[in-house]
């Protein structure tokens, strides 16, 4: 079957198979939920006009994930209108929420149709521009002089295309003016329903800012976003930069980046953005704010703290906000489904500009995503792979904790200059450094009565298996799984768990503080050396595929894997 003169490149069989036996449901909430139903009628009618923004913006980011997305998309839906077998297809692109991307099993990306791939720079660059002549075009325009049109193509904020023998760079609000006024339209009206001050005047920044040529817009924007506490609305427009893969490989050229740092130019990867709408929950909020409470003395704790300065303490304070939330709808980037969800988000990242003027940051917490874990599985995973007195210690809410402490993690250590100096190794260093952040800052929590020497066992072992006992050898350009495998690795070698000859896991606890205090230090070694070369050597090391590895990897396949992810939305 062709779609748009494009075969399907896989089966109807093949198709069946991924949509059905390998993909899971994450049910966002609906009207029935108590947390609508106690809404006033003001936020109700707001949440409509957010949710309308939220659509809007998912095909904003599928266009700026491949130039292919929206034809096909729209050639499906008519196709799946007469036929299942366009009809699985498009439930296959919407997990996706493209035409190409990994599903975190398979070593190839998963591609829906023949002769559509993925490219390096996604549709943000050309699509035939590869990283030499990328380099090769930038050098060429400093050599004339073109400052300024050079920095524009290295904004986060732009989108990038030829203009002769040179490039241009269009900015988002240009580039995407139609539907950004749409969006900007629909929070405008949330803002007039809506009946919280403080949501009405953030939403009323984030509309201007998607109608101004203007990154101080952003700048206000986030800030007023980073101060909301106790609003009954959760909305974010996320802007987060993994995928952008062409811009990161120029940090491997020193003679170009000693030409950036001379004329001021500071390289930054393209923001992919989305839209999370929510309800925030009280309850699980409170939590939250447990664990912030200790932020300030935990960033006196940090590894080498006196030879960088905090994201947080010091001078700057602590502005940080966090709420737990029940979720109405993700798209855009949080629905690119490849490989995994994001159970939580600290945000504004430590690249953007609200950081460096005096903004602070926001944790947001999505319920129903960790709400979804299969339980009947986990409990084979337990009695295959580790020792019985253990199973106890094994707990989903002990990963949220662990999460809470990765959160609060990326808001501690070295700043954003420290980070990026790694190029392609950036993004995998700081989800590292944030994971062994929240390892070794536990025990603080434990001195602090927020959580128990109980839960402390059982946030280390549920880490463990939840998140070091993969499916697959990741890419390299899977962060967090990268992550996951260094630490793995690590804290094997150091003794901090084991496995008997039945394949069984052991533990000492105390070797797991110890241990990831000391791989805490190591990764803030690496941030400090800025150093790309420092930190592939750091990354080669510890990302070694054992025999142990691949038994665990070929034994969670054999209970039947759902690598894709259909998000069910009501609203």
């Amino acid at each position: 079957m062709k779609i748009n003169g494009f075969s399907l490149k896989y089966s109807a069989g093949e198709l069946k198979q991924k949509v059905g036996k390998q993909m899971r449901k994450i049910v966002l909430i609906d009207a029935e939920n108590e947390a609508y139903k106690n809404l006033s009628d003001g936020d109700k009618k707001a949440l409509k006009y957010l949710v309308n923004a939220a659509r809007i913006m998912n095909d904003v980011a599928l266009e700026m994930d491949h130039p292919m997305n929206l034809v096909q998309k729209q050639a499906l839906e008519v196709a799946a209108e007469k036929s299942p077998y366009a009809a699985n297809a498009l439930k296959l692109f919407n997990s996706l929420n493209g035409v190409a991307g990994s599903n975190g099993v398979d070593k190839e990306p998963v591609e829906i149709f023949e002769g559509i791939h993925q490219f390096e720079g996604r549709n943000f660059y050309p699509s035939d521009l590869s990283s030499e002549e990328l380099r090769r075009i930038l050098n060429k325009m400093l050599d004339e002089n073109k400052i300024s049109e050079v920095k524009n193509i290295l904004s986060a904020r732009t989108m990038v295309r030829r203009d002769g023998e040179y490039l241009k760079a269009i900015d988002y609000t240009e580039y995407f003016a139609e539907e950004f006024s749409e969006i900007a339209n629909e929070l405008e009206c949330a803002a007039h329903f809506t009946t919280d001050e403080l949501f009405k005047d953030y939403l009323g920044w984030q509309a201007q800012a998607l109608l101004q040529n203007n990154p101080e817009m952003d700048v206000l924007a986030d800030k007023h976003w980073a101060e909301m506490q106790n609003t009954p609305l959760e909305f974010t427009l996320s802007r987060e930069n993994y995928d952008d893969h062409l811009t990161s490989t120029l940090f491997s050229d020193k003679a170009l980046c000693a030409r950036f740092a001379k004329h001021g130019i500071n390289p930054v990867p393209k923001d992919m953005l989305g839209i999370r709408v929510g309800i925030v929950n009280q309850e699980g909020t409170e939590l939250l704010l447990k664990f912030k409470e200790e932020m300030l003395k935990l960033a006196s704790l940090m590894p080498l703290c006196d030879k960088y300065e905090q994201n947080v303490g010091g001078k700057k304070g602590l502005k940080q906000t966090m709420v737990d939330a029940d979720i109405v709808a993700l798209t855009g980037d949080y629905a690119l489904c490849r490989g995994g969800i994001t159970t939580a988000q600290n945000l504004p990242n430590n690249d953007k500009p609200s950081l460096a003027r005096g903004g602070g940051r926001r944790n947001v917490y999505h319920r129903q995503v960790r709400q979804s874990g299969d339980k009947k599985k986990t409990k084979k995973i337990l009695e295959a792979l580790v020792a019985p007195e253990l199973h106890k210690y094994y707990n989903s809410e002990s990963d949220h904790l662990f999460v809470i402490g990765h959160e609060n993690g990326h808001s501690l250590g070295p700043d954003s200059t420290y980070q990026t100096a790694l190029g392609i190794y950036h993004h995998i260093i700081e989800e590292h450094k944030a994971d062994m952040i929240s390892a070794t800052m536990m025990p603080e929590y434990v001195k602090a009565g927020i959580i128990t020497e109980e839960q402390l066992k059982s946030i280390y072992l549920t880490w463990i298996v939840k998140r070091h006992f993969m499916v697959a050898f990741p890419e390299d350009r899977e962060a967090h799984r990268m992550a996951d495998l260094i630490e793995y690795n690590y804290l094997h070698d150091y003794g901090a768990f084991w496995f008997d000859k039945d394949k069984k896991l052991h533990m000492d606890f105390a070797k797991m503080q110890s241990g990831s205090r000391s791989l805490l230090e190591k990764i803030i070694e690496v941030q400090l050396s800025k150093s790309p070369e420092f930190a592939k050597e750091f990354v080669d090391k510890w990302t070694t595929w054992g025999k142990m590895s691949q038994y665990i990897a070929e034994f969670k396949q054999s209970l039947g894997i759902k690598p894709y992810i259909d998000i069910v939305t009501a609203f």
